[in-house]
């Protein structure tokens, strides 16, 4: 997938700059240690115009992951935000996957830099997994342990973690991974968090060893609009493998069902699930429509 052309624009340090004329700094923290934060953050094509899904979350969650490792954040969420309307005006998108970037400057000492840098891109993607059912397995590679680094944080380096899980299980003929935490419980797929039904009740792993995702918690609060019973608990293997059905959430996948993991196939049909309920309102929602259906 080719990501930038000749006439691609991407916001860098508060200009607007050709993608093709940017640069690496070849002796930054980032290139050599992963010592960078990001964001992706979804712009969808409404009735009302191009519409960014709670861009000032996805914002203020890049500061937080900064402040947790670090990294200096001298930007106001406002202006990133109207920034990246901008981008995605000079670049014609409608409906786009936009990522901001926050990577540090020149130092070699496992020490923070004093500087930092951000670039704000933006392509055309369609959902991450597809729209079909994906099949899963449990991954031989675990989540970071919380003791080891701030697991809340959306920080480059951890996504080497997910790169080698989701390698090992395509090999393997499945679509995506579920790993583990420390404890042996499901923490999440390789980068999107995991719900799974039961007696008509979702069930989603606890903070702690996950990423608290966005559209996480805007399925939390879908649910309660429309009084589904949530409980946020650690999950074993054997509970999400006796699931009725499961589904994943995150930005750039939005809401997809899990058809099954490794040779455990969920009995329930996608259409009657919760997790179908979920995904057509969230739509809606991203969508800016108003006809949210009514649960019988």
């Amino acid at each position: 997938m080719k990501y930038f052309g000749k006439n691609t624009w991407v916001y860098l340090d508060g200009e607007f700059v050709k993608a093709d004329s940017t640069v690496i700094d070849l002796f930054g923290q980032s290139l050599h240690y992963g010592y960078s934060a990001i964001e992706g953050i979804r712009a969808y094509n409404t009735h009302n115009g191009t519409r960014l899904f709670r861009a000032e979350q996805h914002y203020d969650r890049l500061r937080h992951s900064c402040k947790q490792t670090g990294i200096a954040f001298p930007w106001e969420t406002d202006l990133l935000v109207d920034k990246t309307y901008q981008l995605l005006e000079k670049n014609n998108l409608r409906s786009a996957y936009v990522r901001p970037l926050v990577t540090t400057g020149h130092n070699m000492y496992l020490t923070p830099a004093s500087d930092s840098s951000i670039v704000i891109t933006a392509w055309e993607w369609g959902p991450f997994l597809g729209t079909d059912l994906i099949r899963t397995t449990l991954s031989p590679f675990e989540r970071p342990n919380p003791k080891s680094v701030p697991v809340d944080a959306k920080i480059s380096g951890h996504y080497v973690a997910s790169i080698m899980a989701t390698t090992e299980a395509t090999k393997r003929g499945f679509d995506e991974a579920i790993l583990l935490d420390s404890n042996g419980y499901v923490a999440q797929a390789s980068s999107n968090n995991l719900f799974i039904e039961k007696d008509t009740v979702l069930y989603t792993p606890s903070l702690g060893h996950i990423f608290p995702g966005i559209t996480r918690q805007t399925v939390l609060e879908i649910a309660k609009i429309f009084n589904i019973e949530v409980m946020e608990k650690q999950i074993s293997t054997e509970e999400l493998k006796a699931a009725d059905s499961a589904f994943l959430t995150g930005t750039a996948t939005g809401i997809v069902g899990i058809a099954g993991v490794d040779d455990t196939t969920f009995p329930e049909e996608w259409g009657d699930t919760l997790g179908a309920t979920m995904q057509r309102a969230y739509k809606n929602l991203t969508l800016e429509k108003e006809n949210y259906e009514v649960i019988i």
